[in-house]
């Protein structure tokens, strides 16, 4: 049955327990953050570039060519291959008023809608409910900051919004100040806007970085296609330029199978004693910050290997007998959080887990999600832990989750949100009984995650 096209799956799906440990290896598709920095940086270059791996059949990347094509870039899709033509740094005068709706796919409207300050006229960014419900104003602001005047065609501070393109360009030499930003993707947005700015782009951080692997990951990149880049160790002054040259020439790439995929497969083997589970193409020299989740599990019990030097990269995870109780700071990583708090379910105690702040404004509040579901199976969870709302505890039931064969139904809704459905159904691994409404919404990143879990049988 998890072998079924997405749109002939039952729903809700039932999730069948593992028979016993098992052994598997998987490549989950590619990193859907590599993969939309790459599309924005291959569509405004000059000449041609090839991303190879690239994440192509789910919806966010899907949304992403759209949005290119509508600025004027020509893309062509060959199964895992994007090839895509760049427009030098200026997207077509056919763009002008154009819009965009980018549905809930919140990477592509930062990036683009920081994009937009190279389009010849205005640009409009609109999404689905949900999309209209996560903040965008602190980018926007900065925008404004670079000469951009922005229209705000709902609630101010969120999608739908028009940007208009300063008519001069954009202004050389100007410094973007930020306290503690809501997301990192608001200063990656930004900084990819660097190559095609005169003199380059600034921004500084005065309190907190978020995310900051994900900074990180953006600078890696822009350095790997041409750009100049420089940074503090702190990630608190970062700069990105063009050099002596203006904009970036097209260039080829191998985008890494996506990491935060990966948890799920991870977290399976680190659930069933003895299972293992290896994913190929990613181990500790990934640029990806959430290739680093592994740790989370090896703090937990489990047993990690990662390939050797001069062997192809590839990370594999064996259950262990139990599972201990964990306190781990995800703000680094917050996309996994559904997957540690699933596996914190069936450890020996309670686990607390900080640095979540980001999940409010996700997909859904997966906060809120989180203890609305874990709560139907008898877990505990707190939110706000001695005044902290960006910690929650996780503390199993006395005597442990009920995995007899008799266990009651129950029906986890996953609020239209990839990460909650794969996340839940690992669930169903190790306890019968479980159901995944809404099981299609992982087309949104991970269309072949059922068939990959199907492999565990």
């Amino acid at each position: 049955m998890l072998t079924l096209p997405l749109s002939e799956l039952p729903d809700p799906l039932p999730i069948s327990c593992v028979d016993g440990k098992f052994e598997v290896s998987a490549t989950p598709p590619g990193s859907k953050s590599e993969t939309n920095r790459a599309i924005i940086l291959a569509a405004l270059a000059h000449g041609t570039s090839v991303l190879r791996g690239a994440l192509t059949e789910a919806d966010d990347a899907q949304v992403a060519i759209e949005a290119i094509r509508a600025l004027g870039s020509d893309v062509t899709v060959e199964g895992s291959t994007l090839t895509i033509r760049g427009v030098g740094g200026r997207w077509n005068s056919d763009a002008q008023g154009v819009t965009l709706d980018l549905h809930n796919a919140g990477t592509a409207t930062r990036f683009l809608s920081a994009a937009s300050m190279l389009a010849p006229g205005p640009v409009s960014i609109t999404g689905n409910a949900r999309m209209q419900q996560r903040p965008i104003g602190e980018l926007a602001d900065a925008l404004h900051v670079l000469g951009a005047t922005i229209r705000w065609e709902g609630n101010e501070g969120y999608p739908p919004l028009t940007i208009v393109p300063p008519g001069g360009g954009i202004p050389r030499g100007v410094e973007l100040v930020f306290e503690s930003p809501e997301s990192s993707q608001f200063i990656s947005a930004l900084l990819m806007l660097g190559p095609w700015v005169t003199g380059g782009i600034t921004v500084r951080i005065t309190g907190r970085v978020t995310s900051s692997p994900y900074l990180t990951m953006t600078l890696d990149l822009l350095d790997r296609v041409g750009a100049t880049v420089r940074s503090s160790d702190d990630l608190r002054l970062l700069r990105v330029s063009a050099g002596e040259q203006t904009g970036l020439d097209g260039f080829e790439l191998n985008v890494e199978p996506d990491a935060s995929g990966a948890t799920y497969m991870w977290t399976a083997a680190a659930l069933v004693p003895g299972a293992k589970a290896c994913v190929e193409g990613l181990d500790s020299r990934a640029v990806q910050g959430d290739a680093r989740y592994v740790g989370m599990l090896e703090r937990m019990g489990a047993f990690v290997e990662l390939s050797q030097p001069g062997e192809e990269p590839k990370t594999t995870v064996t259950g262990p007998v139990s599972l201990r109780p964990i306190l781990a700071d995800l703000s680094p990583m917050p996309d996994t959080a559904m997957s540690l708090a699933v596996a914190a379910c069936f450890a020996k105690g309670t686990s607390v887990l900080r640095g979540l702040g980001t999940l409010r404004v996700k997909e859904t509040d997966r906060i809120e999600a989180i203890r609305n579901e874990l709560t139907k199976i008898g877990v505990g969870v707190e939110v706000g832990v001695q005044g902290d709302d960006e910690t929650i505890t996780i503390t199993p039931p006395e005597g442990g989750i009920d995995c007899s064969a008799d266990a009651p139904r129950v029906e986890f809704d996953t609020y239209d949100d990839h990460r909650m459905a794969m996340s839940l159904a690992l669930i169903g691994l190790v306890r019968p009984n479980v159901f995944i409404r809404d099981p299609s919404c992982v087309a949104k990143t991970y269309p072949t995650f059922w068939k990959q879990l199907s492999e565990l049988y």
